[in-house]
């Protein structure tokens, strides 16, 4: 009996091992068939890709607690799969690809931006979190069954991923609409600045005219003086006194 035990508990572990070595075969199957490269082409330009590829890690299919040395990898790996000379019949669509592709390992390369990221991951999970605690409650209190979707683990993490994204295209957002409005300021900062200096040319341009122009102003006014005593000399020297009547006496 001892025996047989021992032989079932084999069996029990070696059914174990089995199994999580299918999962295992079957998690590396799925991963490589998304690594196609034009699978992961399509990945990256899919429509709405201007919002999915903001979350780095999304794009670069690694997680947030990733080392620097997995990060390296993973850009080498998923860099040669995009580039435009391993996809000689889609090089236009595959440099996009590889564009976003280094955009997001470059960005993961600095501290503080690859910290900003984490954060917004973080932010969408404990949101989450919270509403799936305000289900419980509400459930509770109206006598329910507590039980919601995002109990399952695959559920929550499309949850999550799905408030990520929404938290990243809102920064984005908010970013656009920051550069808009200091381009719009610099631009009429640079009009007014134009204006000034236009405006300043023109005084420097009519004060240069008035001096140029001042001599002989200057000259006319005196040469216009002097013809005017001359007339009044001739005229006084052809004036002649009246002529006296002499009254004549009875």
């Amino acid at each position: 009996m001892a025996a047989a035990g021992g032989e079932s508990s084999s069996q029990n572990v070696s059914d174990e091992l089995f199994q999580n070595f299918y999962t295992e075969v079957k998690q590396i199957e799925k991963r490589d068939s998304v690594l196609t490269s034009k699978q992961q082409i399509d990945r990256l330009l899919r429509p709405g890709s201007s919002y999915f590829n903001l979350n780095p890690f999304e794009v670069l299919q690694i997680d947030p607690e990733a080392t620097d040395e997995e990060l390296k990898k993973r850009f080498r790996a998923l860099s040669i799969l995009v580039h435009p000379d391993k996809n000689q019949d889609d090089t236009d669509r595959a440099q996009k690809a590889f564009e976003v592709v280094d955009k997001a390992y470059k960005l993961l390369l600095e501290p503080e931006q690859k910290k900003r990221a984490v954060d917004v991951i973080l932010a969408g999970k404990e949101y989450v979190e919270h509403m799936v605690k305000q289900k419980k409650k509400q459930l509770k209190k109206d006598g329910k069954p507590q039980d919601v979707e995002e109990d399952d683990p695959e559920m929550f993490r499309q949850a999550v991923y799905k408030q990520t994204m929404k938290l990243f295209a809102e920064l984005e957002i908010k970013r656009k609409e920051r550069e808009a409005k200091e381009m719009h300021e610099r631009k009429r900062a640079r009009e007014e600045e134009i204006e000034a200096a236009e405006k300043v040319k023109r005084e420097r341009e009519w004060q240069k005219n008035f001096e140029e122009s001042r001599d002989g102003r200057v000259d006319s006014w005196r040469t216009f003086q002097t013809k005017g005593k001359t007339k009044e000399k001739k005229n006084r020297s052809f004036l002649k006194p009246p002529k006296v009547k002499m009254e004549q006496r009875e």
